[in-house]
């Protein structure tokens, strides 16, 4: 019995880590940053195409902004690709539009901008955070992430619940054992 309850704990701890795992990748994020160029790439199923990796189907192109941080220490590289109807349903269709806005911010190297964005930068695998908007900023700071907070808010309510209704049953179903004639 001890066996199968470490397994639900460990099954339980992997579905909770694959859940917050996703969630923290389609939830928006802000970065406050200084825009310092665009450009486009065309790409294809596996990624940019170049002399190493020709087109070997059908293209498309890919808008990039080029950022780094107001102190000037890191990096950014964003996407600015329409999410259409697709998943996550952020419902973009401005990513040419975006695109121009990045631009002029490019040439005021004085202007900060707030990117909200989702997804990770993985730099093995070649991918970067999509940025869904652009909006020049005066504020050094970040936004404080309110959809976020409300969103975890209202899941963290819903598994308290669930917890208790489970608790309940639990205790319901081991008093109607005990109750039983042996």
């Amino acid at each position: 019995m001890k066996v199968v309850r470490r397994i639900a704990w460990v099954a339980l701890f992997a579905v909770v880590a694959a859940a917050a795992l996703g969630l923290n990748y389609v939830l928006p994020h802000h970065a406050v940053v200084h825009v310092t160029g665009t450009e486009v790439k065309r790409v294809d199923k596996d990624g940019i195409v170049s002399a190493e990796n020709p087109a070997d189907g059908p293209t498309r192109d890919v808008y990039f902004v080029n950022a780094i941080s107001p102190d000037g220490k890191r990096t950014r590289v964003f996407t600015n690709d329409d999410t259409r109807f697709g998943f996550p349903w952020y419902f973009k269709f401005d990513a040419a539009d975006m695109q121009a806005r990045a631009q002029s911010l490019a040439q005021n190297p004085d202007q900060l901008a707030v990117v909200t964005y989702y997804g990770w930068r993985l730099r093995m695998f070649d991918t970067f955070p999509n940025a869904v908007s652009l909006t020049p900023t005066d504020s050094p700071s970040a936004p404080f992430p309110w959809f976020n907070t409300a969103l975890l808010v209202i899941v963290l309510i819903f598994a308290g619940y669930l917890a208790l209704r489970i608790s309940r049953w639990r205790k319901r179903r081991a008093a109607s054992r005990q109750a039983r004639p042996a």
